[in-house]
């Protein structure tokens, strides 16, 4: 029967001090003008199986029985030695619209991989186990693809550092999140 699985991991989180002077060598950039950063790393793979019904010796046809999806979010928030509260708070904020965005994570890698469940695709070629495989990579790989560019907390984050103007305001992180949330939604909707 076929069947799609979502393997969706627990967010992970750390908080992670270093000295401006001196930033580890694993630590991202910080943009201009930003003294920290919450450093959000959503990771996918999907890997397709199927069925392969050779024809004859160059020309097969490709039935995708099943499809496994994992799903990570590894969240690192990157704060100077002698952080102040508020720009600690601040990057709190932007995890919490990275993990809004996660909380449904399974549902839309789910809602993109069920459409190529049951798929019938014709390959040819004097390699028929290799076009097989590369087939159902390339499908992997699509699956994958189409998920990072949907997820996209993108323009949440940027509307959240818009309202907060990067900490530099008062503006209270839990209003500045369910505002950039809100408005990011409308956004897409339009």
């Amino acid at each position: 029967m076929p069947r799609v699985i979502v393997d969706k991991q627990p967010a992970t989180f750390a908080i992670r001090r270093f000295d401006p002077t001196n930033p580890p060598a694993d630590m991202p950039p910080l943009p201009p003008g930003e003294q920290a950063e919450c450093d959000s790393n959503f990771m996918s793979g999907a890997v397709v199986g199927g069925q392969s019904r050779r024809t004859d010796t160059t020309h097969a046809t490709v039935t995708i029985t099943q499809i496994k999806v994992a799903l990570q979010l590894n969240i690192t928030i990157w704060v100077p030695d002698g952080v102040t509260q508020h720009v600690l708070e601040h990057e709190e904020g932007h995890r919490q619209i990275s993990e809004h965005y996660y909380q449904t994570a399974d549902k839309l890698a789910e809602r993109i991989a069920v459409p190529y469940l049951g798929k019938e695709v014709v390959i040819t070629g004097a390699d028929l186990d290799a076009e097989f495989s590369n087939l159902l990579q390339q499908m992997g790989a699509d699956i994958t693809d189409q998920y990072s560019r949907e997820l996209n907390p993108e323009p949440a984050q940027l509307r959240y550092d818009a309202i907060t103007d990067h900490s530099r305001n008062e503006v209270a992180v839990k209003d500045a999140v369910t505002q950039a949330l809100r408005d990011a939604a409308f956004a897409s909707t339009r």
